[in-house]
C-alpha cells in the first residue's frame, strides 16, 4: 500500500527475508476467506498501527523476478483514516520519508511508488 501525507511517504523496514532489513511499502499475504481490500487493510494495521481507506489499485505487479516466494502485489493507494505510527508484525520500522528522498526500496517498490504518485497527481 502507498500512503502519502504532506508530501511524506509511509515506509516500512522489513523484519523478515526476503529483503530482511531493506525499506518497503507497507503489505503481506492475504489469508484464507480474506478479500485483497481487506488483507490490505490488515495488513496496514499489523505492520504500520494505521487504520486506512482504499482510494485506488495501484496495480497488479506479477514480474516473475519480483520476489524470490513467486509473490504477486495487488498495490494500492491509501489514505489514513486513524491510528498512530508504529512498526509491527513483520515490519521492524514504520517511517515517514520526503517524497523527494526516499531510501533505496526493495524490489519493485520504486515502481509501485512511483505508480501510485502519478496517480495521486492525477487525482488533485
Amino acid at each position: 500500500m502507498v500512503l502519502v501525507e504532506n508530501g511524506k511517504i509511509l515506509l516500512v523496514k522489513r523484519g523478515r527475508e526476503p529483503f530482511k532489513g531493506q525499506w518497503a511499502t507497507p503489505g503481506g499475504r492475504i489469508e484464507e476467506g480474506e478479500t485483497a481490500e481487506e488483507c490490505a487493510k490488515r495488513e496496514m494495521k499489523e505492520e504500520t498501527g494505521l487504520d486506512i481507506e482504499i482510494v485506488r489499485l495501484t496495480g497488479i505487479y506479477s514480474d516473475p523476478k519480483r520476489d524470490p516466494r513467486g509473490i504477486i502485489a495487488a498495490a494500492y493507494l491509501v489514505r489514513r483514516v486513524g491510528g498512530a505510527v508504529k512498526g509491527g508484525d513483520d515490519a521492524d520500522e514504520a517511517e515517514w520519508f520526503d517524497l523527494g528522498k526516499l531510501p533505496p526500496l526493495c524490489t519493485d517498490h520504486g515502481k509501485i511508488v512511483a505508480d501510485a504518485l502519478a496517480q495521486l497527481n492525477n487525482l488533485k
